[in-house]
C-alpha cells in the first residue's frame, strides 16, 4: 500500500510549485492510476515519492519511508521514461548487472526475459532496441527484485493497442497477486480501462479521487462511435429525429466517416439506420474525453479484417451491445474479437467490494500471499504460496500475449500473463554485491578493452620513436613517458577509465531510477576504487611489458635490459598509474562528469606539480634534513619482514613532485566526496 502525505515541490523562479499538497493512497492488490494533462505534476509527484527530487511530504510504502527501507528494491519496482542504461550493453549483460546490485541471483534475468518475452532479443544492444522492447525491457527491470509496489511513469506511452494491451494485462496480473500498482497516465480512456482507482491531477494539485466507475460515470462523456460511408447523411437524420422527439442529442462529425453521438444510445441509432437503409461498420459505445489526441487515434479506419454490417445485423449487434452493456464487469481485460481495438469495457461498478478491497477471487488469494510476507527488515522471505502461474490457471479473463508469440489469436480468451516466481533477498548487504556489480559493469562493454588496446599501441609507438630520437633516460623509456607530455600514456588511459567508472553511472543512470539499488554508497566507491586499482595495476604491467619486447624487437637487447633499482622505480610506477585511476575515479563522482574526472587527472603535473615545486624550492629557514634517519628513530626499526624499508621507499615517492602532488590531489577529492556524500544522507 502506498500512502503519500501533503507532497509539494520547490518552486523556481516566483513560479507556482509544480506539485502542491498532494495526497492519494494506492491500495494492495489494485491498479491506480494518476491522470493529468502534460505538465499536471505526474512526473514530479512520483519523483518526490521515490526521493528522488527535493521538496515537502512524505510516502509511506506499505507503512515506511523508501529511506528506512533496508532494500528498496525489494520493495519497489521503478520504471520512469527510458530504460537507463548504455547503448552498447546488452539486454541480458544489464540485467545481470541490476541482479548483481540488487543482491539476486544471476539467473533471475533470464526469468524475467522469459516473462517479458525478450529471450530472442537477450544479446541485441540496448541502443537497438525499439519502443515497444524497450518498455518491456523495463518492466523487466522493474520486476527483477520480486517488488511488492511498482511505480511506472506513462508506461503504454507510445506504444501499440496489442504492446499496450500486453503491458497492462502484466500489471493487472501483478495487482491480482495482491502487489500495488501506480501508474501514471494521460488518457482518461485508459485510465478508466485498466485502472481501479483514479486520480486526477490539474496543474499540481488533487481534483479527484475516485474509483473507476465513479470516474467513468461523472468525469468522463459517454457517447457512441458510429461509423459509415453515409455519416453526413445519417448525422441529418439523427438531429431531426432529436428535434423531432424533442430530446437533446450532440452529433459531432469526426474525420473521415466517424461520427460521435452524445446523448442517444446503439439501439436508436441503429434502428434509425435500419429505417432509412444506411450501412454501418461500426456503432459501438464508447466512453472518454475527446481531446485533440484521442479523437486522432479514435478516427482511424477500420481493420482489414474488419467485415461491414447489414443494416438489419446492425441492429441485432446494436441490441445485443446495449444488454451487454448493462453487465458489470468485474476485472479490466478484455476478450479478443472486440470491434475496435479502444473500445471500453462497461464501468466495472463490481470490481469492488464495499471496503474497498477486491471483490475478485484471483485478488483475494494474490493479496494473502503477497501482504503476509515478511518485509526485508524481518530477514529474507520465504513464500509457501504455489508458483506464481497457479493462481492464473483459473483465470478467464483475457490479455494479448507477449509479442514474440506469432500464432494467430483464437476466439477462447487467454490468461494473465505469468510473472517471475518469487524470490529471497538477504536481509544484511554483502560487501560483494557492490563489488560484482563495478565487474559486470566494466566487462558488459567494450570501452575498457579498447581504451587499454590503444594505450599499449601508442606506448609501443612513443617508446620505439624515442628511443630513435635518444637523450631520454631509460627508466622514462621503458613506460614511455617523455618530458614533453605531464603523464606516460598508460597513467592518462588508467585515468580515463577510472573517470568512465564513475561518470558512465551519470550518463547513462542505470542505478538512478531505483536509486537504492546499491546499498552503500561507500560502497559503491570502494567497489570502483578496487576494480580501478586492478585495471591500472594490469595497465602498467603491460605497458612495461610491451615497451620491453617492442624495443627489444627493434633495437637489440640494449635497450630492453631492467635497470638495477627496478624495485624503487616498479613502485613509483604503480604509484602514478594507481594514483591516476583513483583521481579520474574520485573526480568523476564529485563532479558527476568524465570529462571532470579526467580534466582533473591531467591538472595534477600541469598545474599542482609546479605549485608544489615552487613551494619547495622557495627560500626557507630550515629543511628537512635528515627526515629518513628521523623517521627510522622514531619508528624504532622494529617493523616485521624490513617493513621500514618499504616505508621509506613510499616516502620518497611521496616526496617526489609528482607523488606529492598526486597524493594531495587524492585527499583532496577522497575529502570532498566524503563531505558531499554526508551531507547528501543528512538531508
Amino acid at each position: 500500500m502506498i500512502q503519500a502525505i501533503g507532497l509539494t515541490s520547490d518552486p523556481r523562479k516566483q513560479l507556482p510549485p509544480a506539485v502542491d499538497d498532494v495526497s492519494f493512497e494506492a491500495r494492495a492488490g489494485r491498479v491506480t492510476a494518476l491522470l493529468g494533462a502534460a505538465g499536471a505534476g505526474k512526473t514530479t509527484a512520483l519523483r518526490l515519492m521515490l526521493e528522488l527530487q527535493r521538496g515537502r511530504g512524505i510516502t509511506y510504502f506499505r507503512g515506511r519511508p523508501l529511506h528506512r527501507i533496508a532494500h528498496p528494491s525489494r520493495e519497489v519496482g521503478v520504471l520512469l521514461g527510458d530504460v537507463p542504461g548504455h547503448p552498447a550493453r546488452t539486454v541480458r549483460g544489464h540485467l545481470r548487472m541490476l541482479c548483481a546490485a540488487a543482491g539476486v541471483p544471476a539467473r533471475r534475468a533470464d526469468e524475467v526475459l522469459e516473462v517479458v518475452g525478450l529471450v530472442s532479443l537477450r544479446d541485441e544492444r540496448l541502443g537497438t532496441l525499439s519502443r515497444g522492447m524497450d518498455r518491456r525491457l523495463g518492466l523487466a527491470c522493474a520486476l527483477l527484485a520480486d517488488p511488492h509496489t511498482l511505480v511506472l511513469d506513462e508506461p503504454a506511452d507510445g506504444l501499440s493497442t496489442r504492446e499496450g494491451r500486453w503491458l497492462h494485462g502484466m500489471l493487472r496480473a501483478h495487482a491480482t497477486q495482491g502487489g500495488t500498482v501506480l501508474l501514471t497516465t494521460a488518457d482518461p480512456k485508459e485510465a478508466a480501462r485498466t485502472a481501479d482507482r483514479v486520480v486526477t491531477l490539474e496543474r499540481g494539485r488533487l481534483v479527484a479521487d475516485q474509483e473507476a466507475a465513479d470516474f467513468s460515470r461523472t468525469r468522463l462523456r459517454p457517447r457512441v462511435a458510429v461509423r459509415t460511408p453515409h455519416a453526413s447523411r445519417l448525422a441529418a437524420l439523427l438531429a431531426r429525429e432529436a428535434r423531432t422527439t424533442r430530446r437533446s442529442v450532440e452529433v459531432v462529425r469526426e474525420s473521415g466517416n466517424r461520427l460521435s453521438v452524445y446523448g442517444s444510445t446503439c439501439a436508436a441509432i441503429g434502428e434509425t439506420a435500419y429505417r432509412h437503409g444506411i450501412l454501418v461498420h461500426q456503432l459501438a459505445d464508447e466512453v472518454g474525453d475527446m481531446g485533440p489526441d484521442n479523437a486522432a487515434r479514435l478516427s482511424a479506419e477500420p481493420r482489414a479484417d474488419e467485415a461491414p454490417l447489414t443494416p438489419a445485423r446492425e441492429t441485432i449487434t446494436a441490441r445485443e451491445h446495449e444488454r451487454a452493456a448493462a453487465q458489470p464487469v468485474t476485472v479490466p481485460m478484455r476478450h479478443k474479437g472486440s470491434a475496435t481495438a479502444d473500445d471500453l469495457p462497461a464501468p466495472r461498478e463490481a470490481s469492488a467490494a464495499p471496503d474497498g478491497k477486491p471483490a475478485t477471487p484471483q485478488a483475494s488469494t494474490g493479496e494473502s500471499r503477497r501482504a503476509d510476507a515478511p518485509t526485508d527488515d524481518d530477514g529474507p522471505s520465504s513464500p509457501t504460496a504455489p508458483h506464481a502461474a497457479a493462481p492464473h490457471a483459473a483465470d478467464p479473463h483475457a490479455t494479448a500475449p507477449p509479442l514474440d508469440d506469432s500464432r494467430s489469436a483464437d476466439s477462447s480468451p487467454e490468461r494473465l500473463p505469468d510473472l517471475p516466481p518469487p524470490i529471497s533477498v538477504r536481509p544484511a548487504p554483502s560487501p560483494l554485491r557492490p563489488l560484482r556489480y563495478e565487474l559486470r559493469r566494466a566487462a558488459g562493454v567494450g570501452t575498457g578493452f579498447l581504451t587499454a588496446a590503444v594505450v599499449l599501441v601508442v606506448s609501443a609507438l612513443t617508446a620505439v620513436l624515442l628511443a630513435r630520437v635518444g637523450h631520454t633516460p631509460h627508466p622514462r623509456l621503458l613506460v614511455a613517458w617523455p618530458r614533453e607530455l605531464p603523464l606516460p600514456p598508460a597513467a592518462l588511459g588508467a585515468g580515463l577509465l577510472g573517470a568512465i567508472a564513475f561518470g558512465e553511472e551519470f550518463r547513462h543512470p542505470a542505478l538512478a531510477a531505483d536509486r537504492g539499488t546499491v546499498p552503500r554508497r561507500l560502497g559503491l566507491l570502494a567497489a570502483k576504487l578496487l576494480v580501478a586499482s586492478a585495471t591500472a595495476l594490469a595497465l602498467a604491467v603491460l605497458t612495461v611489458g610491451c615497451d620491453l619486447e617492442v624495443l627489444y624487437l627493434v633495437y637489440g637487447r640494449e635497450l630492453a635490459e631492467v635497470p638495477a633499482d627496478w624495485l624503487a622505480l616498479s613502485a613509483s610506477w604503480i604509484g602514478l598509474v594507481v594514483g591516476c585511476a583513483w583521481a579520474g575515479v574520485l573526480a568523476a563522482g564529485l563532479f558527476r562528469s568524465t570529462t571532470a574526472g579526467l580534466a582533473a587527472v591531467v591538472a595534477v603535473p600541469v598545474l599542482l606539480v609546479p605549485l608544489v615545486q615552487k613551494v619547495l624550492e622557495g627560500p626557507s629557514v630550515r629543511t628537512a634534513a635528515g627526515f629518513p634517519l628521523r623517521l627510522r628513530e622514531l619508528l624504532l626499526s622494529q617493523w616485521p619482514f624490513g617493513g621500514e624499508r618499504y616505508l621509506a621507499a613510499a616516502a620518497r615517492v611521496i616526496a617526489q613532485p609528482v607523488g606529492g602532488a598526486l597524493a594531495l590531489s587524492l585527499a583532496a577529492l577522497l575529502a570532498a566526496y566524503l563531505l558531499t556524500t554526508t551531507r547528501s544522507r543528512v538531508r
